[in-house]
């Protein structure tokens, strides 16, 4: 297997100055029911908890830190469609739900060692074409038949990618 390259860090290209999310994305989000200061930590706590106590028949388990929860905790449970046509491709829509990747915990753990970095399961994308990841950064990625795609940098950068149809960077390659 091909190393993987560390994701690239910087401001998002649809971050608008002094703004947390563009307006596309603010109005997909307040449609599928977030709003500033949602915070769900029960939720949250119960996909860790339910994460935690998975193990494969393998014997994987699944990590659970800070970001992911934080994340679960702000947007888990949200169904989130962004208008079309998107930038470059057609936005997807989004399930922020943990318990989409339960049997993936060495689908992720991979993705992580090649990462030298901690993943846990975020929700998933399209009608289940693609899992959602977080890093133990809180970075964002796609895992799908056809490869692992970088998001975002935050929560906030892999939503409006995908809300957006911004292009993900491949990871690992061309």
């Amino acid at each position: 297997m091909e190393p993987l390259t560390a994701p690239p860090t910087g401001p998002h290209p649809a971050d608008p100055p002094g703004t947390r999310f563009p307006d596309t994305v603010d109005t997909a989000l307040r449609e599928a029911g977030w709003q500033p200061g949602r915070w769900d930590i029960r939720g949250a706590e119960q996909w860790a908890d339910a994460l935690r106590a998975h193990t494969s028949p393998a014997g994987h388990r699944h990590a659970v830190f800070p970001a992911a929860v934080e994340a679960w905790a702000e947007f888990g449970g949200l169904r989130i469609t962004g208008p079309p046509p998107g930038r470059q491709n057609a936005p997807t829509p989004v399930h922020i739900d943990p318990l989409a990747g339960l049997h993936l915990a060495r689908t992720l753990a991979d993705l992580g060692r090649a990462l030298e970095t901690d993943m846990a399961p975020l929700g998933e994308e399209g009608n289940s074409q693609a899992l959602l990841a977080i890093d133990f950064h809180g970075r964002i990625y796609s895992i799908d038949h056809t490869g692992d795609w970088y998001l975002g940098e935050t929560i906030d950068h892999g939503l409006t990618t995908l809300i957006t149809g911004l292009q993900p960077i491949r990871l690992g390659g061309s």
